[in-house]
């Protein structure tokens, strides 16, 4: 074991011991105002090209923070290049566990925008640091790595954590919790969500029977530590620059990318939880190892309160598009949708979006912080007098997300607030994945129908030297 390796140990285990104690408070940032306005949360970040160099600069932008140290496992590639000509005095790495032995005491806050399948172990070592925590959604790609996070952030409450739907932060946010909180949205009984546009969709072949072949590793990447707790895949340009979302090996696919950006306000807002039921309507190029082409997946939620039954329809693919009401109208495209390795989204005939029925009203949403109408517009301009209304935001998300750091406000998208939401999209890729329905225990948190797709909550064993991180 290389002394490195060894100090690491030790570090992680002093972590486990001592995780009630290590959390930073944020009211030490706040005893003072006039302190307080002079500070600035001291950030790391994990992940800083393509999406996470586009989240580097919009924290940046807050003037909230200052960068002490930048990680990435391409350090130096084309796509990383931008963010550290920004930062050049901030300290860098190629692994965060050696950015946390080496420069932990420097750090207040990490910012995590990497590949959904190492959200997790970064996460976890912050979180058992008392490292306040700006990840990029879905949270982890298993309902169990969820789970461990819900439960270690509970474990460390001075610790902020907010995951990156920053419609969380703008209108739709404000605008659906008026309107529900005045009774104009209730009684819902369905939303049907929709993401048809052709970003996230390649040319592979769904007949695939075996991963790629393997290729040589980039000059200056750090593929081992890429691939985290997976499973050793060789390396391969289809699980790179983005590519990776659409393997299940990797990512949550559209449903855990575009889902936290169209359905997260009527999860929270309504009181969702956890579904009973998972149904895989419809799955073009169904294989064993990426997405399908094409998925329309529905999820059945019980009786909240006096909020009736009511049910998630999920549409994905270019040519899977949903029945749209009388009175729908034009779709169009949120300017706010950020670019994914420079690839805007394109406009589609029916874009990003969600429309919820009740028992008397239908409403039409877009993505991110899109606002709902009411539909058709005759029944729009009866409502105009009774709509109440809606407060302006006082911070964008990565603002909030610092200015709770400092302890001057709360997160909108905590832990606690997303992790079932990500639940949720975990639960359907697992009946993507295996084309089957789940019945789910929402008290026991367990698939009871079929004993396999019960195992892949916790899916496979973390390689050998990261089963630690399932420990803190």
């Amino acid at each position: 074991m290389s002394k490195r390796e060894n100090s690491r140990r030790i570090f992680l285990k002093q972590a486990i011991l001592g995780s009630a104690t290590v959390a930073i408070a944020p009211s030490l940032f706040a005893n003072s105002a006039s302190a307080s306005e002079k500070e600035k949360v001291k950030l790391a970040l994990v992940g800083i090209g393509n999406r996470g160099g586009q989240i580097a600069k919009d924290l940046y932008a807050t003037g909230l923070c200052e960068i002490v140290a930048l990680c990435d496992v391409d350090m130096g590639a084309k796509h990383t290049q931008e963010i550290m000509t920004m930062f050049p005095k901030a300290k860098q790495f190629k692994d965060f566990r050696e950015m946390f032995d080496k420069a932990s005491n420097e750090i207040e806050a990490v910012s995590v925008g990497t590949p959904d399948h190492s959200h997790f172990p970064i996460c976890m070592m912050a979180l058992s640091l008392g490292k306040h925590i700006y990840v990029e959604k879905p949270m982890a790609c298993t309902f169990y790595e969820i789970e461990l996070m819900m439960q270690a952030a509970r474990k460390h409450p001075n610790v902020v954590t907010q995951v990156g739907n920053q419609g969380h932060s703008e209108a739709n946010y404000f605008q659906f919790k008026a309107w529900k909180e005045a009774g104009i949205i209730k009684n819902v009984t369905e939303v049907v969500a929709h993401m048809n546009s052709p970003r996230r969709w390649h040319g592979w072949d769904p007949n695939i029977y075996k991963l790629p072949e393997g290729q040589p590793i980039p000059e200056g990447m750090d593929w081992n530590t890429w691939l985290m707790a997976r499973p050793y895949h060789d390396y391969s340009e289809k699980y790179h620059q983005g590519n990776w979302r659409c393997w299940y090996d990797f990512g949550m696919g559209a449903l855990g990318d575009w889902g936290a950006h169209i359905l997260d306000t009527a999860h929270e807002f309504l009181d969702l939880g956890l579904p009973y039921e998972v149904n895989p309507i419809k799955l073009e190029g169904h294989n064993d190892y990426f997405f399908p082409m094409s998925s329309t997946i529905q999820f059945k939620f019980p009786k909240r309160g006096s909020m009736p039954p009511m049910n998630i329809t999920w549409y994905d693919g270019v040519n899977n598009m949903p029945a749209l009401p009388s009175g729908y109208g034009g779709s169009q495209l949120d300017p706010n949708i950020p670019t994914v390795a420079g690839a805007k989204l394109q406009e589609a005939k029916l874009n990003p979006g969600k429309i919820i029925y009740s028992d008397d009203l239908i409403f039409k949403g877009g993505t991110h912080g899109s606002t709902l109408s009411i539909i058709p517009s005759d029944k729009a301009k009866e409502m105009e007098s009774k709509l109440p209304e809606v407060p302006v935001s006082t911070s964008n998300h990565f603002a909030n997300f610092l200015l709770s750091c400092l302890g001057k406000e709360k997160t909108r998208s905590p832990f606690k607030i997303f992790g079932p939401l990500s639940q949720v999209f975990s639960l359907g890729v697992i009946a993507q994945r295996l084309n089957t329905p789940i019945q789910f225990d929402r008290n026991t948190k367990t698939i009871t129908n079929n004993p396999f797709a019960n195992a892949l909550l916790t899916d496979v064993p973390p390689r050998k030297g990261w089963e630690e991180f399932y420990k803190l």
